[in-house]
């Protein structure tokens, strides 16, 4: 039998080792508590960190909290004199992000805010280094465009989950998450304060998808 996206992704996994005890722990805590099985795989929290370190980042902003696993990632790349600012209107959720974030033993750089983003992202303390949007679609648009009034010059802004299965280009999909999807990639093609954006497609165990990435110019 030929070898699956899930294997390859548990061959990097530990030939890298890209996973340890708190953050195995934190994707448990996760499945016990009955969150939804969507958290970044250890392979791509592995490139939001990279990406923070290469940036210099030590203010971080993540819309979408879910149980704080990619929360994790970020805590520990901006260091002790770094913060992250993550955004959950569930407050489930944001419970069980808090616990996970304070036994992976971050906690103390870690704000999480329960509300509606869009309510809640005005106050954000910039100038940001790195802004991750992982959340409800529809408004990745309305996400990006809020955060780059709180964006310094040579920030990177990383959009999750825009290839859904190959359904972005498929012109007869008009679904609501689809077209948020296609909004954002617009609003960076077309926003003068980004530039070398591209997109990435990814294959792993969570099916076909991808990252939009850009950076901002000032």
């Amino acid at each position: 039998m030929s070898p699956t996206p899930d294997d390859v992704d548990v061959f990097f996994t530990d030939r890298l080792h890209l996973e340890d005890d708190a953050l195995r722990a934190a994707r448990d805590r996760a499945h016990e508590a009955g969150l939804p099985d969507i958290a970044v795989t250890p392979g791509h929290g592995a490139l939001l960190a990279l990406l923070a370190q290469v940036t210099g980042a030590r203010r971080v902003l993540e819309v979408g909290t879910l149980g704080g696993y990619s929360t994790i990632w970020l805590a520990r790349t901006v260091g002790p004199t770094g913060r992250v600012t993550s955004l959950e209107i569930d407050p489930h959720h944001a419970e069980v992000a808090r616990a996970c974030v304070d036994a992976a033993g971050v906690g103390d750089r870690v704000e999480i805010v329960v509300g509606r983003a869009l309510d809640t992202l005005p106050a954000v303390e910039g100038p940001l280094d790195l802004v991750f949007v992982d959340a409800d679609k529809e408004n990745n648009a309305a996400y990006v465009r809020a955060a780059l009034e709180l964006t310094r010059p040579g920030a990177v802004v990383v959009v999750d989950n825009v290839v859904r299965e190959g359904r972005v280009a498929d012109d007869t999909d008009d679904s609501p998450t689809v077209r948020g999807i296609r909004e954002v990639v617009d609003l960076v093609a077309a926003d003068p304060r980004l530039d070398t954006a591209t997109a990435l497609q990814t294959v792993d165990r969570k099916g076909w998808d991808g990252l939009l990435l850009a950076r901002v110019t000032g």
